[in-house]
């Protein structure tokens, strides 16, 4: 093992992500080539299919050597209550896609989510916007709304399919300090038109939009990666827009999760974006 990254971990050199599913996700990908980039030759990084109820079982049999997890759905809230500690970031959305193991055992819960959204952003020169539209209102959509908290000065409209999803928007605005006014799913073409846009839905949902794309749209932040690009994102590319993509996004999250877990920075960004553009190709 390198001795410097054992030394400044405590000897703790294993990560891995839960979830259910979790067959086809990216980050053992993305955290690999990060050891390999950072010559953490003894360090590793699995994936396990866990469930809600599964989950503390697991978490009760984490041995010395764990560094820390990294968790998708639907585990982001589900384990909340089994953590010693979670940050404001996480509290502020209730949602916990991290877990770093303390050299004392403790286990202290982050969101990466939010702070690798505004990332994702930045990197593509959008450092502040006067307003912005999200499509959807899921467990993305409220990490999406607090990434927005920080670049967005104005109002932030939320395109939703029901009265109780619309709610709970507004509420978590509130919650943010951010103002959202939400609007039915089926005037979401309008959206569009926003200096930002952040479609948050399943694969699939926005295709029927990509005809209403306007003739020199601005940013589109789409949250999915495979397939890619979404129907959406290669009509909105096609009019010269900006897209981000939820690559991006997964790659910036997980550059603060090899950071937080090896105590090694900066993580290596573009070796682990270029070797999930690999796996994806490769699928």
């Amino acid at each position: 093992m390198n001795e410097s990254a054992k030394a400044a971990t405590g000897g703790r050199c294993r990560a891995a992500v839960l979830g259910s599913p979790i067959r086809h996700s990216l980050s053992p990908v993305l955290h690999r080539a990060a050891y390999a980039e950072l010559g953490l030759t003894g360090w590793s990084y699995d994936r396990f299919e866990v469930d809600e109820a599964a989950l503390p079982g697991f978490l009760a049999e984490l041995g010395p050597e764990w560094a820390g997890l990294s968790l998708t759905m639907p585990l982001k809230r589900a384990v909340i209550p089994l953590l010693d500690e979670i940050s404001e970031t996480a509290a502020s959305v209730e949602a916990v896609n991290t877990v770093v193991v303390t050299e004392d055992g403790r286990r202290v819960g982050d969101n990466t989510d939010i702070p690798g959204m505004v990332a994702a952003l930045r990197e593509r020169g959008i450092e502040e916007v006067g307003s912005a539209a999200v499509l959807g209102a899921g467990a993305t959509a409220s990490s999406a709304l607090a990434a927005l908290a920080r670049v967005c000065t104005g109002e932030v409209v939320a395109y939703v399919r029901s009265q109780a999803r619309a709610a709970e928007m507004r509420q978590w605005g509130a919650r943010l300090g951010i103002e959202v006014r939400t609007a039915d799913w089926a005037d979401a073409a309008e959206a569009l038109s926003a200096p930002l846009v952040i479609a948050t839905t399943p694969a699939g949902t926005t295709d029927a939009l990509a005809h209403a794309v306007p003739e020199r749209p601005a940013t589109l932040f789409d949250v999915l990666y495979d397939p890619w690009p979404t129907e959406l994102a290669a009509r909105w590319s096609m009019f010269g827009g900006a897209v981000v993509s939820g690559l991006d996004l997964l790659v910036h999250q997980a550059v603060l999760q090899v950071e937080q877990m090896t105590g090694r920075t900066p993580a290596p960004l573009e070796a682990m974006r270029k070797a999930g553009e690999r796996a994806l190709a490769d699928r």
